[in-house]
């Protein structure tokens, strides 16, 4: 197969890269960024540039949802008829809203799509053949040809993926709000602490761990946040709402409520790991 990666950033680039190493296709690429593309080419991440849609089999739109939405507006016409087209997105209802009936009306197959990975860096220079080994692969396929859903199954896993995950738009954006960017933006907030001043050599794993998603790229996750903020402003007031019992029972000096409080975390955090085996 043929396919065109959009975008040869960290995730754009991860995959090109995971492509070239681990399958037999032919990789293409389209970056705003003629350096990045001639380095792309250089290291052999890509066999070229793509001049021209109509001869992907698959194209993987790797831009931030607005730019996504826009790429796939403007060039849905060029798409090779009944070939796929996805995208990366960290929410989904936007951005299958806005471009699946416009794609599907021009012949090809859009298939929404958001692989779980990533680092705290971002740009074609932190791009690695193996982002996606063991990650999870989500698909928004909303009555997508069986065989197009197939091969792009197919295609996922044998780049490193460990599983693939199918669902509803909604329902992930709802998940994903918890999941993830509820997580970033309490990061965010915690590293705000005057306290942060102190901390050399007073901190240790938990620390780090609690901390690390703070070092993000802010234009991609205020998009990713705006663009969903019902389901993550839902989940802010929850948390609110958890922390203030953290906080009632620490102005009481109530031990026991601290103690059920501490206790019911774990019991949660047990049987969510034993799930996820």
């Amino acid at each position: 197969m043929i396919i065109t990666v959009v975008g040869l950033g960290l995730i754009g680039g991860s995959f090109c890269k995971a492509i070239k190493e681990k399958t037999e296709h032919t990789c293409l690429g389209i970056d705003l960024s003629e350096d990045v593309i001639e380095r792309a080419i250089s290291e052999k991440t890509i066999d070229g540039e793509c001049k021209d849609l109509s001869v992907s089999d698959i194209t993987i739109v790797c831009l931030y949802p607005e730019a996504t939405v826009e790429f796939i507006l403007n060039n849905r016409d060029k798409f090779k008829k009944g070939s796929i087209v996805t995208d990366v997105c960290g929410i989904k209802e936007y951005v299958v809203s806005s471009v699946k009936d416009a794609v599907t009306d021009c012949g090809a197959i859009f298939i929404g799509a958001h692989p779980m990975a990533g680092r705290e860096f971002s740009g074609y220079a932190y791009a690695l053949s193996d982002l996606y080994d063991n990650a999870s692969f989500i698909m928004t396929p909303e009555n997508a040809p069986e065989d197009a859903v197939s091969t792009l199954e197919e295609l996922v896993l044998s780049l490193g993926f460990g599983k693939v995950v199918k669902t509803t738009p909604r329902e992930h954006d709802e998940i994903i709000a918890y999941t993830s960017q509820l997580a970033h933006i309490v990061s965010s907030a915690y590293i705000k602490s005057p306290t942060l001043q102190k901390e050399v050599g007073f901190s240790a794993g938990s620390f780090k761990d609690l901390t690390r998603v703070a070092k993000l790229n802010e234009d991609m996750w205020t998009s990713l946040f705006i663009k969903n903020k019902e389901p993550l402003i839902f989940e802010i007031k929850e948390i609110i709402e958890r922390l203030s019992e953290y906080l009632t029972s620490l102005e009481n000096e109530d031990s026991d409520t601290m103690k059920e409080l501490l206790k019911n975390g774990r019991i949660l955090k047990e049987k969510s790991i034993e799930k996820n085996k």
